[in-house]
């Protein structure tokens, strides 16, 4: 009786992320975020539509979310380095309160509004209106990193969105903590002194900050002496997950926890910490198919009444009207680089983990009408802000030019083929050449290979400046010598359009350091050398770098 759920459990797994995979390359030849794929792929899986991922699967797997959300806290740390702080640290400030407190208000407002259509207990909207209005101020970091990393931004825009996102929920805990307050007290539940309010939200996030402070520092000291990938991986995993396990049973804030950390160790150890955060963000596409499914089971069409449709509408106006106008008035005051003005409204719709936890805690605070009300609404307006919000976010860092930016040199390897990195200006020496023709060459020239031809351009041999060194360089042999008789044979070769990680492997198999490049009839088209490769791939790192600092 034990085995079967837990085989039940192992297949959906698989089946989750095989369907995930499948469905993300599909919606990218869309241009569309996998993200997306993702959700509506567990909206078909769970209760609304098959009923394969049902509660009781969803409230197992509770833990897999909060080390999710931990790990894109944790990245998101990383990116945040002094230098950032130092010049967008006034910036994120008035961005973060804008944007959160107007989003706070007018989701407050509206919901009381419609709320007194249909309800006639006014401290019972009032509250609803409060709760509702705090949790419209986190934004999903899981969601929008998400885009961020599939596209590979780069640019004062993708840094003032990480910087929100992982600072927002900082202000949702405060605001949650304040509306839960006042809302317990009109409601007469149980009124708590505001004083001893914010003496709970300072000691929630003091603590939060000691302990992703203290787990940095034990991560730092213990990375630095580790050489080995796996060493690396294997103790930076497990000094997260001890983070969030501390956090969660400290009752502290796991994300804001998790990302202190990588704030810390990013500026305590740069060098060693870009390791530990590259081996780290090679785990998160598997990690994200599985969440964002999850997440997507989640939604349950038959919860929804009339009532609860209009107040997840007027949510939605005023989240997406407060965010977007908040996010533009605080750039504006900041002074903030035009493409931060005028996209980053369209950045921030995404919600998702923090706005659920906080929906879950509401109940907990108000059990009955309140709380089932609240997680109704926002499960609902989270689905539809996760499809909107990625596709939002492609636009906006697709025009402030930020997209593709931030590529590695394997990205480019793997995105390239023959003919983007070929050189095809190589001089062919043609096989009837006399040594001293080619000795012309060499000295015109700083190529150290070079194609032997026939008439036709034909590919018969190569020529390397070493053989000749070390043979037949003989005074008053130049005339008689040719190049037929210098070349060697060609061991291997390719096509243009080969892409160039299957090139590198050759060269690998093989040992060699060129690579001829010929078409279908064996005529050359270009030449490929490991030193040219190597600067070409360096020459195009720089441009990117240079085009992304331009930006801000």
């Amino acid at each position: 009786m034990e085995i079967e759920p837990r085989l039940n459990i192992l297949i959906l797994i698989g089946l989750t992320i095989l369907l995930g995979t499948a469905g993300s390359r599909l919606f990218k030849k869309f241009k569309t975020p996998q993200v997306i794929a993702f959700i509506i792929i567990g909206f078909f899986l769970g209760d609304s539509v098959l009923g394969i991922i049902n509660k009781q699967i969803l409230s197992s797997f509770s833990f897999f979310n909060i080390f999710v959300l931990g790990i894109t806290g944790f990245l998101i740390g990383g990116e945040l380095k002094k230098e950032i702080f130092q010049k967008y640290g006034k910036q994120f400030i008035n961005i973060l309160l804008s944007e959160g407190l107007l989003a706070f208000v007018l989701v407050t407002l509206f919901v009381v509004l419609i709320g007194n259509l249909f309800f006639d207990n006014t401290n019972f909207v009032w509250a609803l209106g409060l709760l509702l209005g705090s949790i419209a101020a986190a934004t999903a970091p899981a969601a929008t990193t998400d885009v961020l990393w599939e596209y590979k931004t780069r640019g004062p825009l993708t840094t003032t969105i990480l910087g929100i996102v992982g600072l927002d929920d900082g202000l949702g805990l405060i605001l949650f903590a304040i509306a839960s307050s006042i809302s317990l007290a009109i409601t007469g539940t149980n009124a708590i002194a505001i004083p001893k309010i914010f003496l709970h939200i300072l000691y929630e996030i003091g603590e939060s900050i000691g302990i992703g402070i203290l787990g940095g520092l034990f991560l730092s000291l213990t990375v630095r002496k580790i050489r080995d990938k796996y060493g690396i991986i294997t103790f930076s995993l497990g000094i997260i997950v001890f983070i969030l396990g501390l956090s969660k049973l400290t009752e502290c804030d796991i994300l804001l926890s998790a990302m202190i950390a990588g704030v810390f160790i990013t500026n305590y150890i740069p060098r060693k910490s870009k390791e530990v955060f590259e081996m780290t963000n090679e785990l998160m596409p598997t990690l994200y198919i599985l969440f964002f499914t999850f997440f997507g089971a989640q939604l349950n069409l038959k919860n929804l009444t009339l009532p609860t449709i209009l107040i997840a509408a007027v949510y939605l106006i005023g989240r997406t009207v407060g965010k977007g106008l908040g996010a533009n008035i605080g750039a504006r005051i900041s002074k903030a680089p035009k493409t931060v003005i005028k996209y980053l409204p369209w950045c921030l719709f995404s919600q998702a983990g923090v706005a659920i936890g906080l929906s879950i805690l509401a109940t907990q605070r108000f059990p009955g009408e309140i709380g089932n009300s609240i997680v109704i609404i926002i499960t609902t307006t989270t689905f539809v802000v996760q499809i909107i919000g990625p596709l939002a976010m492609r636009i906006a860092i697709t025009g402030a030019g930020e997209a593709g930016l931030n590529i590695t040199e394997e990205d480019i390897i793997r995105e390239s083929k023959a003919k983007d990195i070929m050189d095809t200006t190589v001089p062919l020496i043609y096989e009837n050449m006399s040594l001293t023709e080619i000795l012309k060459i060499f000295s015109e020239t700083d190529n150290l290979y070079y194609p032997v031809v026939d008439k036709s351009k034909k590919l018969l041999g190569v020529i390397t400046v070493d053989h000749i060194k070390n043979s037949l360089m003989t005074s008053g042999l130049d005339s008689f010598i040719l190049a037929y008789d210098l070349m060697e044979p060609v061991i291997a070769k390719t096509s243009s359009d080969l892409p160039m990680t299957e090139v590198q492997e050759i060269l690998s198999r093989h040992n060699l350091e060129y690579l001829p490049v010929v078409s279908a009839k064996d005529e050359v088209l270009g030449f490929l050398e490991r030193r040219q490769i190597s600067r070409k791939i360096s020459t195009k790192l720089i441009e990117l770098q240079k085009q992304a600092e331009s930006l801000g």
